[in-house]
């Protein structure tokens, strides 16, 4: 079982929430890469979670992108170092990364309008452009 993830002070995700799986690495390794299992798959379900809102679990699937799959299952991989308790804290920190960006709350946009001097000085650029070069310009 793993430990407790802290995402935020008042957003822990629970260790039983938390599936960790460990399979072989691909690439350099030499004898070591048959023999150890240090590639680390770290799974959290989003969509039956109850530490996230709706809101926020709808942010996650925008952020996690294809790493989540259609049954609300988010995969973390890594393979980054032949350690495989590296590559666990790896996945982890990854993950928190993910969960910590989607309990940000976007800041509303509020409508603006360009201001009346800016349109001045397009107006005039325009006018003068058009003055310097003619009507027959082919730069």
């Amino acid at each position: 079982m793993q430990p407790d993830l802290a995402v935020a002070p008042r957003v822990v995700v629970p260790g039983a929430a938390l599936e960790v799986t460990f399979s072989r690495s691909g690439g350099p390794g030499g004898q070591n890469v048959n023999k150890v299992s240090s590639r680390v798959t770290l799974a959290f379900d989003v969509l039956h979670s109850e530490v996230l809102s709706a809101s926020q679990k709808s942010r996650v699937a925008r952020l996690a992108g294809r790493r989540l799959a259609k049954d609300g299952v988010l995969r973390i991989v890594s393979q980054t170092t032949r350690d495989q308790h590296r590559n666990v804290e790896d996945a982890r920190e990854r993950l928190r990364a993910i969960l910590s960006a989607a309990l940000a709350e976007p800041r509303p946009r509020r409508a603006t309008q360009v201001p009346r001097a800016a349109k001045r000085v397009r107006v005039e650029r325009k006018r003068r452009h058009g003055a310097d070069h003619g009507p027959r310009c082919r730069y």
